[in-house]
């Protein structure tokens, strides 16, 4: 019971963590798309393509081996164990760092040519170099408060990290703007490894402090290296070949959609407003199943560890039917208030049409997502790393052959084929290890009858939307609607949401 109560403090914790950042970054977004354009905003995607693809060089690995293997022996009552782990970790994740960082600069020129046009010089890559070794170190640290289940530290580091980045950006645009799309570009970057580097700093110090408190009087003549290894070397091969590939996709989009006829600054444009705007608004909510899904994993890996299985089952079920039901109310918010939404927060009309389209993919990516994080708990992280290695190897296809026929709907096609492939082979493997079964009827039909309810109320009232208030109070009724119906219908029961 004290552990329940104790994983869902955690989860309050980093949802509600979550949340704070994510309006502090979408605000932050918001104000930067509106003040440097679309085109730039495409440029800094297909950057930050560059930039994901090297922080996956640099961490791959290393924080699951963290979290499990430092949960595994305090599980057994290790500490001494858990401790040479974690700094067996640090120490390999700043190897991987610094690599990650030399590669970025020695293929700098490559990548301004090939991949970015040479729309901008290699400034923003020598930045991005300098930030690695500081995130890949971070990364270890947060593996081990996330195995202790300390979570309001790595929040609070989170939380510090947003909002360096935002005062440090502004202050950068405010100087730089003016001289082009490049320096607006090289200030996103900068203010982002800024931010990263304070962020380290301050989690190193709570790492400090923390492990001091662990009692080491365990003794044991393991070093932990073999363990440290069998986990994240086919983590991070796997996903060397995943980050690889999905890079690969976010850089051939543009390519291609010129291919069609699109100019280069229309295609950067478009690419921009979906992958810069109406993809990060949709993803907004996914702040719950994301903190929920990271939470799973040293959860998952105790019950691995002590061979649980009718315990995994059972939470299995109950998580996959919460995650049914509140992806569904999310579906059902986007789907109804896009117009409002788009307009309040974009002040762009291309943005609508995006989030209309691309509003039933949530369903299938919160899913996913739950999903993820359950499998890695149990092990299967290479499982999981292969199943997204195939869909990205589909999905990077598919591109290539439909974006110069179709344009952009191409890329929305391949979104949903992607989406479908990966949830369905994840849903496999963890029925692999998992007995549990979906009901259709009370998981997904309930709750979609519940949106259209929803969606018939909210429009028979017909509200006049004049403010973001009178939105938010609307948004809430719906809410308000929809669960109601669930527990009406006995879809939602008090067994479901007991700890």
């Amino acid at each position: 019971m004290r552990k329940a109560k104790l994983f869902v403090i955690n989860t309050i914790i980093l949802t509600a963590t979550s949340f704070i950042i994510r309006i502090i970054g979408m605000s932050f977004n918001v104000y930067v798309s509106n003040k440097v354009g679309a085109e730039c905003i495409g440029l800094f995607q297909l950057i930050m393509s560059i930039y994901i693809f090297a922080i996956t060089l640099a961490t791959s690995g290393i924080s699951i081996a963290a979290t499990r293997l430092v949960t595994e022996e305090l599980s057994r009552k290790n500490n001494k164990g858990a401790k040479i782990i974690i700094s067996k970790c640090i120490l390999y994740s700043l190897l991987l760092g610094i690599t990650s960082s030399v590669l970025i600069l020695l293929f700098s020129d490559f990548i301004v040519e090939v991949c970015l046009h040479n729309k901008i010089s290699k400034m923003p890559l020598i930045a991005i170099s300098i930030g690695l070794p500081f995130i890949a170190v971070s990364s270890a640290i947060n593996g081990y408060f996330a195995a202790v289940r300390k979570v309001i530290k790595t929040a609070s580091s989170q939380i510090l990290e947003q909002l360096v980045k935002i005062i440090a950006t502004s202050f950068l645009l405010s100087l730089f703007l003016p001289k082009g799309i490049e320096y607006a570009c090289l200030s996103l970057i900068i203010g982002d490894v800024i931010s990263e580097v304070i962020s380290f700093t301050y989690i190193f110090i709570l790492y400090i402090y923390d492990k001091r408190k662990i009692n080491s009087s365990n003794v044991t003549s393991r070093n932990y290296r073999k363990d440290i290894l069998n986990i994240s070397i086919p983590i991070a091969l796997t996903s060397y070949i995943r980050s690889f590939l999905s890079t690969l996709k976010q850089l051939i989009i543009p390519i291609r959609l010129e291919k069609s006829g699109m100019s280069c600054k229309s295609a950067l444009e478009s690419y921009g407003i979906i992958s810069g705007m109406a993809l990060p608004l949709l993803l907004f909510p996914n702040v719950i199943i994301v903190s929920i899904s990271n939470l799973l994993i040293p959860e998952y890996s105790t019950f691995y560890a002590t061979n649980e299985t009718e315990k995994i089952s059972k939470i299995s079920t109950k998580i996959l039917k919460l995650t049914f039901i509140f992806a569904i109310c999310m579906f059902g918010i986007f789907l109804t208030f896009s117009d409002l939404l788009c307009n309040f927060i974009y002040n762009d009309a291309r943005v609508i049409h995006f989030v209309k389209i691309l509003s039933p993919l949530l369903i299938l990516m919160y899913i996913d997502n739950i999903v993820d994080g359950m499998l890695k708990g149990l092990n299967k992280q290479v499982a999981v790393m292969k199943c997204n290695i195939l869909d990205l190897f589909v999905s990077t296809t598919l591109l290539y052959i439909l974006l110069p026929i179709i344009q952009i709907n191409g890329y929305i096609i391949v979104l949903y084929i992607s989406e479908i492939l990966n949830t369905v082979i994840s849903i496999i493997q963890l029925k692999k290890v998992s007995k549990f079964r979906i009901k259709y009827f009370s998981w997904l039909l309930i709750p979609l009858s519940g949106i259209l309810l929803c969606r018939y109320i909210i429009k028979f009232l017909n509200f006049s939307t004049s403010n973001i208030f009178t939105l938010i109070m609307q948004i809430l009724l719906f809410i308000f609607i929809y669960i109601s119906f669930l527990v009406f219908s006995l879809c939602l029961k008090k067994e479901d949401i007991k700890v």
